[in-house]
Protein backbone atom coordinates (compact mmCIF):
# COMPACT_ATOMS: atom_id res chain seq x y z
CA UNK A 1 0.00 0.00 0.00
CA UNK A 2 3.02 2.42 0.78
CA UNK A 3 4.00 1.86 -3.21
CA UNK A 4 0.69 3.62 -4.15
CA UNK A 5 0.40 5.86 -1.38
CA UNK A 6 4.01 7.22 -2.59
CA UNK A 7 2.71 7.09 -6.04
CA UNK A 8 -0.65 9.09 -5.52
CA UNK A 9 1.25 11.41 -3.90
CA UNK A 10 4.30 11.70 -7.12
CA UNK A 11 1.63 12.34 -9.10
CA UNK A 12 -0.94 14.59 -7.18
CA UNK A 13 -3.89 11.84 -7.80
CA UNK A 14 -3.62 11.56 -11.40
CA UNK A 15 -2.46 9.34 -14.09
CA UNK A 16 0.72 10.38 -14.92
CA UNK A 17 0.64 9.62 -18.67
CA UNK A 18 -3.02 11.01 -19.49
CA UNK A 19 -4.07 13.26 -16.36
CA UNK A 20 -7.09 10.70 -15.90
CA UNK A 21 -8.40 10.01 -12.45
CA UNK A 22 -10.86 6.68 -13.08
CA UNK A 23 -9.07 3.47 -12.01
CA UNK A 24 -5.42 4.52 -10.62
CA UNK A 25 -3.02 1.75 -9.75
CA UNK A 26 0.51 1.49 -10.50
CA UNK A 27 2.13 0.15 -14.16
CA UNK A 28 4.96 -1.47 -13.33
CA UNK A 29 8.62 -1.15 -15.06
CA UNK A 30 11.36 -3.53 -15.47
CA UNK A 31 13.80 -0.98 -13.76
CA UNK A 32 17.74 -1.16 -15.03
CA UNK A 33 20.05 -3.05 -12.86
CA UNK A 34 21.07 -0.64 -9.30
CA UNK A 35 17.74 1.54 -9.81
CA UNK A 36 16.80 2.30 -6.58
CA UNK A 37 13.70 4.13 -7.15
CA UNK A 38 10.43 2.80 -7.72
CA UNK A 39 9.95 1.60 -11.23
CA UNK A 40 6.68 2.40 -11.61
CA UNK A 41 3.75 5.04 -12.88
CA UNK A 42 0.87 5.57 -11.64
CA UNK A 43 -1.75 5.23 -14.85
CA UNK A 44 -5.68 5.12 -15.16
CA UNK A 45 -7.74 1.72 -16.01
CA UNK A 46 -7.36 2.91 -20.03
CA UNK A 47 -4.10 3.96 -20.05
CA UNK A 48 -2.39 0.63 -17.85
CA UNK A 49 -5.59 -1.67 -20.09
CA UNK A 50 -3.67 -0.35 -23.27
CA UNK A 51 -0.01 -0.58 -22.07
CA UNK A 52 -0.39 -4.58 -20.88
CA UNK A 53 -1.87 -5.38 -23.70
CA UNK A 54 0.84 -3.48 -25.72
CA UNK A 55 -1.96 -2.07 -27.71
CA UNK A 56 -1.54 1.69 -27.93
CA UNK A 57 -5.51 1.81 -29.60
CA UNK A 58 -6.21 4.90 -30.90
CA UNK A 59 -3.82 7.10 -30.84
CA UNK A 60 -5.42 10.45 -29.68
CA UNK A 61 -5.55 9.47 -26.51
CA UNK A 62 -1.76 9.75 -26.10
CA UNK A 63 -1.98 13.60 -27.23
CA UNK A 64 -1.84 14.52 -23.35
CA UNK A 65 1.93 12.95 -23.22
CA UNK A 66 2.26 16.98 -24.92
CA UNK A 67 2.13 17.76 -21.13
CA UNK A 68 3.22 15.03 -19.54
CA UNK A 69 6.25 13.86 -20.39
CA UNK A 70 8.09 16.81 -19.46
CA UNK A 71 8.10 15.12 -15.84
CA UNK A 72 11.56 15.07 -14.00
CA UNK A 73 10.21 11.07 -13.22
CA UNK A 74 12.44 8.47 -15.05
CA UNK A 75 9.86 5.88 -15.04
CA UNK A 76 7.40 7.76 -16.68
CA UNK A 77 9.63 9.36 -19.13
CA UNK A 78 10.58 5.84 -19.92
CA UNK A 79 7.04 5.03 -20.95
CA UNK A 80 6.32 8.15 -23.00
CA UNK A 81 9.59 7.40 -24.67
CA UNK A 82 8.54 4.23 -25.70
CA UNK A 83 4.86 5.52 -26.57
CA UNK A 84 5.75 7.71 -28.64
CA UNK A 85 8.32 5.50 -30.56
CA UNK A 86 5.64 2.86 -31.42
CA UNK A 87 3.58 6.01 -32.49
CA UNK A 88 6.37 8.17 -34.18
CA UNK A 89 5.05 7.54 -38.18
CA UNK A 90 2.50 9.96 -36.81
CA UNK A 91 3.46 13.78 -37.16
CA UNK A 92 2.56 14.94 -33.77
CA UNK A 93 4.37 11.64 -32.35
CA UNK A 94 7.40 12.27 -34.35
CA UNK A 95 7.59 15.48 -33.19
CA UNK A 96 7.02 15.37 -29.59
CA UNK A 97 9.60 12.34 -29.28
CA UNK A 98 12.11 14.51 -30.94
CA UNK A 99 11.70 17.00 -28.19
CA UNK A 100 11.93 14.19 -25.65
CA UNK A 101 15.16 15.00 -23.95
CA UNK A 102 16.57 11.90 -21.73
CA UNK A 103 19.84 11.74 -19.88
CA UNK A 104 21.97 8.84 -20.97
CA UNK A 105 20.99 6.64 -18.12
CA UNK A 106 17.65 7.31 -18.59
CA UNK A 107 17.50 6.65 -22.57
CA UNK A 108 19.40 3.25 -21.77
CA UNK A 109 16.22 2.06 -20.18
CA UNK A 110 13.70 2.86 -22.79
CA UNK A 111 15.46 1.01 -25.00
CA UNK A 112 15.96 -1.84 -22.88
CA UNK A 113 12.92 -3.43 -24.71
CA UNK A 114 11.37 -3.14 -28.19
CA UNK A 115 9.01 0.08 -27.79
CA UNK A 116 5.27 -0.37 -28.25
CA UNK A 117 3.91 -1.80 -31.56
CA UNK A 118 2.68 0.78 -33.74
CA UNK A 119 -0.22 1.71 -33.83
CA UNK A 120 -2.18 0.73 -37.19
CA UNK A 121 -5.74 2.01 -36.18
CA UNK A 122 -7.95 -0.84 -37.28
CA UNK A 123 -10.15 0.49 -39.89
CA UNK A 124 -13.04 -2.03 -39.89
CA UNK A 125 -16.26 -1.68 -41.68
CA UNK A 126 -19.74 -1.50 -40.97
CA UNK A 127 -19.92 -5.75 -40.89
CA UNK A 128 -16.46 -5.30 -39.17
CA UNK A 129 -14.29 -6.65 -42.14
CA UNK A 130 -10.96 -4.78 -42.20
CA UNK A 131 -9.96 -2.34 -44.70
CA UNK A 132 -6.82 -1.10 -46.02
CA UNK A 133 -5.56 1.75 -48.29
CA UNK A 134 -7.01 1.01 -52.14
CA UNK A 135 -9.93 -1.19 -51.25
CA UNK A 136 -13.70 -0.51 -52.82
CA UNK A 137 -16.46 0.34 -50.62
CA UNK A 138 -19.94 0.77 -50.90
CA UNK A 139 -21.70 3.18 -48.61
CA UNK A 140 -24.68 1.37 -46.66
CA UNK A 141 -26.54 4.58 -46.35
CA UNK A 142 -27.86 8.09 -47.87
CA UNK A 143 -25.29 10.82 -46.61
CA UNK A 144 -25.38 14.40 -46.84
CA UNK A 145 -21.39 15.73 -47.78
CA UNK A 146 -21.23 18.29 -45.29
CA UNK A 147 -20.43 21.97 -46.77
CA UNK A 148 -22.44 20.95 -50.12
CA UNK A 149 -25.67 20.34 -51.38
CA UNK A 150 -24.99 17.15 -52.57
CA UNK A 151 -26.01 13.52 -51.12
CA UNK A 152 -23.54 10.34 -51.38
CA UNK A 153 -26.24 7.89 -52.30
CA UNK A 154 -26.69 3.81 -50.78
CA UNK A 155 -25.43 1.37 -53.14
CA UNK A 156 -22.31 3.95 -53.87
CA UNK A 157 -19.35 2.35 -54.37
CA UNK A 158 -15.85 4.22 -53.39
CA UNK A 159 -12.61 3.03 -55.17
CA UNK A 160 -9.19 3.28 -54.56
CA UNK A 161 -10.02 4.45 -50.59
CA UNK A 162 -7.76 6.24 -48.31
CA UNK A 163 -7.17 5.13 -44.65
CA UNK A 164 -7.34 8.49 -42.61
CA UNK A 165 -4.26 7.78 -40.52
CA UNK A 166 -5.26 9.07 -37.13
CA UNK A 167 -8.61 8.15 -37.11
CA UNK A 168 -9.58 4.50 -37.57
CA UNK A 169 -13.30 5.63 -37.43
CA UNK A 170 -12.46 7.42 -41.06
CA UNK A 171 -11.16 7.09 -44.78
CA UNK A 172 -11.26 9.46 -47.75
CA UNK A 173 -12.85 8.48 -51.05
CA UNK A 174 -13.92 9.64 -54.23
CA UNK A 175 -18.15 10.07 -54.59
CA UNK A 176 -19.25 11.79 -57.90
CA UNK A 177 -15.81 13.49 -58.52
CA UNK A 178 -15.17 15.37 -54.92
CA UNK A 179 -13.27 13.82 -52.08
CA UNK A 180 -14.84 13.38 -49.23
CA UNK A 181 -14.25 11.99 -46.02
CA UNK A 182 -16.48 8.68 -45.11
CA UNK A 183 -16.91 7.20 -41.26
CA UNK A 184 -16.37 3.65 -41.75
CA UNK A 185 -19.78 2.39 -39.90
CA UNK A 186 -21.62 3.72 -43.05
CA UNK A 187 -19.58 1.76 -45.70
CA UNK A 188 -19.14 -2.26 -46.45
CA UNK A 189 -15.98 -3.51 -48.08
CA UNK A 190 -16.86 -4.82 -51.55
CA UNK A 191 -14.87 -8.44 -51.94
Amino acid sequence: MAQIDDLMTRADGACELCRGTEDLAPFALTPPEGYADSAAVLTCGECRGRLEARDLGTPDHWRALERTMWTPVPPVQVVAWRILSGLQRLDWAADLKSQLWLDEETQAWAELRAPAPVVEPTHRDSNGAALADGDTVTLIKDLNVKGSSKTAKRGTAVRGITLVPDNGEQIEGRVNGERIVILTQFVKKQV
